[in-house]
């Protein structure tokens, strides 16, 4: 029991840069209290102690802000950084050594029973704000970043990011070879949806040359050709823009 609770001081330590002291820890960080409670109401929920259980989850939530169902399984080495406003829900299962900022919501879809709620591998990072909703599973090592809404699987190691979330390519480490904080995306990235309309700028202004080369032979030939021509696209501004 004591080695667990050591294990939980030690994943602040090692994930947050502004814990000082193990006091500090045990007495001012939420997320620490609220896996204490968890754990405790998690065997209250195995133990079919439902009402007791449910009880616990209560005080938890109004003490730290963080809503766990009792019925959610979770692994070692968790870690909720700053916590207020984070909610998960009764059939989540999370991995050993995940991180979720504030904000994140590990929800439901459905209101049949059974699995309704997300499943995230070992090591996965989930920004602020970000809400992963249904049965879906997130691979391991995977980063969800803020604020994204992911309603679709993630593969191992992949980022996703977006409204609706979509996945991407991403290049960047993280900077302690970890994880990453808030689960953010740097600028060595491939998003396919900034990759095609990158392909649609450089069609049309492809398009747009060859039209002049058209226009161009035809003048020289003799044809008749109208004075005024649309504006150019300004391909700079508009790369600048999607990126």
């Amino acid at each position: 029991m004591f080695e667990r609770l050591k294990e939980e001081v030690a994943v602040v330590f090692d994930r947050d840069p502004a814990a000082r002291n193990t006091w500090e820890v045990v007495t001012c960080y939420p997320g620490f209290h609220a896996m204490l409670f968890h754990r405790l109401a998690h065997g209250l929920w195995n133990a079919r102690l439902l009402w007791l259980a449910r009880l616990t989850s209560h005080l938890s939530r109004w003490l730290t802000g963080i809503e766990i169902h009792p019925g959610a399984t979770i692994g070692r080495r968790f870690f909720i950084d700053h916590g207020m406003g984070v909610v998960i829900g009764e059939t989540a299962e999370i991995g050993d050594d995940c991180t979720l900022y504030h904000g994140v919501t590990l929800g439901g879809t459905s209101w049949n029973k059974g699995k309704r709620h997300p499943t995230l591998g070992a090591g996965v990072v989930v920004g602020a704000g970000a809400k992963i909703l249904g049965p879906i599973a997130i691979g391991a090592g995977a980063r969800i970043g803020s604020n994204a809404v992911v309603v679709k699987e993630v593969p191992p190691g992949a980022t996703a990011i977006g409204i609706p979330a979509r996945v991407i390519e991403a290049h960047d480490a993280a900077a302690n070879g970890r994880f990453a904080a808030y689960a953010v995306v740097g600028k060595d990235q491939n998003d396919p949806m900034a990759k095609a309309v990158h392909e649609l700028i450089g069609h049309c202004v492809d398009t747009d040359r060859r039209i002049e080369q058209i226009l161009a032979e035809l003048e020289r030939i003799g044809g008749k050709i109208e004075q005024e021509q649309p504006p150019r696209l300004d391909v700079n501004s508009l790369n600048k823009m999607v990126d």
